[in-house]
């Protein structure tokens, strides 16, 4: 009766046992399944005018996390990274992502993110600054070449950071090219997009151009070198003549261009222009010089007269067309 007893407690005593040390069990098992990760916000690093590295760091806590940053103008961002894969180990490892895009010298506010199947953290807010755009300009010429004597615009654009409100200069070099730019004019003061423009007029010799912030170290453009091209007129004898007459091509070159080679030219069915005679400038006066030449026509179409240049101070040129008819 007595050992009955006995064996019922120890029986009962060693099912609370068990009961006890299940609760211990499932606690511990809980514990473990409530394990979202844990995180930092890091620095921003290799920061440019348009991006930079966000940084941070993240333990797992064992269970598989990805991460993310959160980033904008002001602390409620409005933009983010696509999501990294950040491993499911249980110590400190390192998050990374680029952004790139971003706005020149300005402020930008970010954080780390991080989730795994027990939750999502936010890190702290952090923010960087960044970097100013440099100066630049891009620089070009309308026309190019300009016909001899007539004007030319060169305008531009300086880009970068402070480039609205900016004092430039305009500065040349005549052909041949040998002595240093000199600044030409008076300076023009660039717009709200950075743009500006210095009219030209009479342009007579080829000549470079360049563009130049004002101050201590100023920002230079690239050299656009302006051809001038020489101005032809064009005269015929006759816009009809019988299938293997002759008319006769004259005109004059400006500037004077005494022995420049000049060709009789006729446009093709494939629209090039095919040589069908030539001479050599001569006579005139200081500032002009005649070309004379008799073609036979054998057969209609359009022609010009080209003058090809050599001396480096203009470039060559081609006078208007002209329609010839043959009968």
């Amino acid at each position: 009766m007595h050992a009955s007893r006995r064996s019922t407690r120890s029986i009962t005593h060693a099912v609370a046992l068990l009961a006890a040390t299940a609760l211990v069990f499932a606690a511990a098992a809980t514990t473990a399944v409530a394990a979202p990760p844990s995180l930092s916000t890091g620095g921003a690093t290799k920061v440019s005018p348009q991006s930079a590295t966000l940084t941070g760091t993240i333990n797992a806590k064992g269970k598989a996390t990805v991460y993310f940053f959160q980033y904008g103008t002001t602390a409620a961002y409005g933009a983010q990274t696509p999501e990294i894969s950040a491993g499911s180990a249980t110590k400190n490892v390192g998050a990374a992502a680029d952004v790139i895009g971003l706005l020149p010298a300005t402020t930008y506010h970010y954080r780390l993110v991080a989730r795994n199947a027990d939750g999502t953290v936010t890190g702290g807010d952090r923010s960087f600054k960044t970097h100013n755009q440099p100066l630049g300009f891009s620089l070009g010429a309308t026309p190019n070449p300009v016909p001899y004597g007539q004007g030319v615009t060169l305008q531009g654009v300086l880009s970068g950071t402070g480039n609205a409100g900016r004092q430039v200069v305009l500065q040349q070099k005549v052909f041949p090219y040998l002595t240093d730019f000199q600044t030409v004019g008076n300076p023009q003061v660039t717009g709200s997009s950075g743009a500006f423009a210095f009219p030209l007029l009479g342009v007579t010799t080829n000549t470079q151009y360049r563009v130049a912030t004002t101050g201590a170290k100023p920002v230079l453009s690239e050299v656009v070198t302006l051809g001038v091209a020489v101005h032809l007129t064009t005269r015929v004898t006759s816009h009809h003549v019988r299938r293997g007459g002759h008319i006769t091509f004259s005109g004059t070159i400006r500037p004077a261009k005494v022995g420049a080679l000049f060709a009789v030219q006729k446009q093709s069915s494939a629209g090039a222009w095919v040589t069908v005679a030539g001479g050599v400038a001569h006579g005139g006066g200081q500032t002009f010089t005649r070309y004379s030449k008799r073609v036979r026509i054998r057969r209609g179409g359009t022609y010009r007269v080209f003058v090809g240049v050599a001396d480096g101070l203009q470039v060559s040129n081609a006078g208007s067309s002209i329609r010839i008819r043959t009968r």
